[in-house]
């Protein structure tokens, strides 16, 4: 799958992120998720052993206990989903889910002024690149927070992350998606997407329950 050219950047650290994490989530999720799917699938990649690289299992703990027929959650804390079980989590999900669309979450390192940035776009990504490993291209929708700098030493960097980070990230990605998805279900099924813009009053209210 290509990816749109028009990815959004969403920075944790300004106000109203949870909003704009939301608005773009669900820009994407309408215009993607579309008849030809059935299931989906929000695949968490990372590693519980890494502060750097925990972005994923945090997301997934975070919405693991989702309540919804027909979403399931791959990657927590748990079971983390990583370089060497990643192949044989996606020959899973394909054998178990009809249809499936997925979101991909992962951490990377990329230039000191990206550090604290949320992208989001529709098409694959490419777990594993900024640490030289060669891992197949997963999701429909990819999410990717940038948690700290590239360029030398990769492994040390992602040893040396700051958790107050991640966990801000991780914060904000999950709650949008949830609130995002608990607008689109109904009785345990996803809706047929509507038209419509995101209620900004919602998700205000939303954010400020969540602190971000």
């Amino acid at each position: 799958m290509e990816r749109i050219h028009e990815e959004i950047t969403i920075d944790v650290n300004q106000a109203h992120a949870l909003t704009l994490f939301s608005r773009g989530f669900e820009k994407l999720f309408c215009q993607l998720f579309t008849g030809q799917y059935h299931d989906v699938v929000i695949l968490c990649i990372g590693t519980d052993r890494s502060t750097g690289d925990c972005l994923g299992p945090l997301v997934g703990h975070k919405l693991k206990l989702i309540p919804y027929n027909r979403i399931t959650i791959y990657g927590t804390l748990d079971q983390p989903v990583h370089a060497k079980n990643l192949s044989n989590v996606m020959d899973e999900i394909e054998r178990n889910h009809k249809r499936s669309f997925v979101i991909a979450i992962d951490a990377c390192l990329g230039k000191t002024e990206r550090v604290g940035k949320i992208c989001m776009g529709g098409g694959p990504l490419r777990p594993g690149t900024g640490v030289n490993k060669s891992l197949p291209e997963v999701g429909h929708i990819h999410i990717i927070g940038v948690v700290n700098m590239s360029g030398f030493m990769e492994y040390l960097v992602l040893q040396n992350t700051r958790l107050n980070l991640v966990m801000r990230m991780a914060d904000t990605i999950s709650s949008g998606i949830h609130f995002i998805i608990w607008k689109y279900v109904k009785d345990g099924s996803i809706n047929a997407l509507p038209k419509q813009r995101l209620y900004t009053n919602a998700i205000t209210k939303l954010e400020g329950n969540n602190n971000v």
